[in-house]
């Protein structure tokens, strides 16, 4: 079956971690941000993916099993357990069973555990919380249906980018778009961090005299 999806080159992966969440934001009308709540479990976890949604019934997290099977390489899971933070459903075992088939990380508007040991592993994940306690497996959820993620419609293909500041999730119709804005928008910066450089004032580069 030929795969239809926005083809997601690694030249396109290094684009966007180049131009950085905030900038992608801006040049995006400051949309596709999630809450600033999603952050990552630890320093430096960045990614570029597409999305395959789930959603989870609470602290249920055999949804997500699932979905590590029918992700394809390179897959983002976005997971919407409505922001239920007194279950960690995302954990070591999963993260290793994702890194194995290639998966590019994780959000969750939810919690995760073994933090330690997944960072150990440098794969990304991005959660509201933490929390020790369990999930059940019982199921009830879907997979590839749109989901709300951190307050932002997520839907399957959608190109999530997540760094140290944050969280977007960008339909793929306007994500070569926003690269093209954001390559501009750095060049345009580099020039002002060069004026700053040479003493220029903030108040001056930015016209609010």
């Amino acid at each position: 079956m030929t795969d239809t999806r926005f083809p997601l080159t690694q030249a396109y992966i290094d684009a966007a971690l180049e131009a950085g969440t905030p900038t992608l934001h801006e040049v995006l009308g400051q949309q596709y941000a999630l809450d600033h709540s999603i952050k990552p479990i630890y320093a430096d976890a960045c990614m570029v993916g597409r999305a395959l949604t789930v959603k989870l019934a609470p602290a249920d997290n055999l949804d997500l099993h699932r979905a590590i099977y029918e992700a394809q390489q390179g897959d983002v899971i976005v997971a919407d357990a409505s922001g239920y933070l007194e279950s960690g459903i995302w954990g070591e075992v999963t993260s290793v069973a994702s890194q194995a088939r290639g998966i590019a990380g994780l959000v969750v508007d939810g919690a995760v555990r073994d933090t330690r040991e997944i960072a150990r592993m440098g794969f990304p994940v991005f959660s509201r919380g933490v929390s020790i306690k369990g999930s059940g497996k019982n199921g009830g959820g879907s997979i590839g249906e749109p989901v709300v993620c951190g307050g932002v419609q997520v839907r399957t293909g959608d190109i999530v980018v997540a760094d140290a500041d944050g969280v977007v999730c960008i339909p793929p119709e306007e994500f070569e778009g926003a690269l093209e804005k954001s390559r501009a928008r750095l060049d345009k910066e580099s020039d002002v961090m060069a004026q700053l450089k040479q003493g220029k004032r903030t108040l001056d580069l930015l016209g609010f005299v």
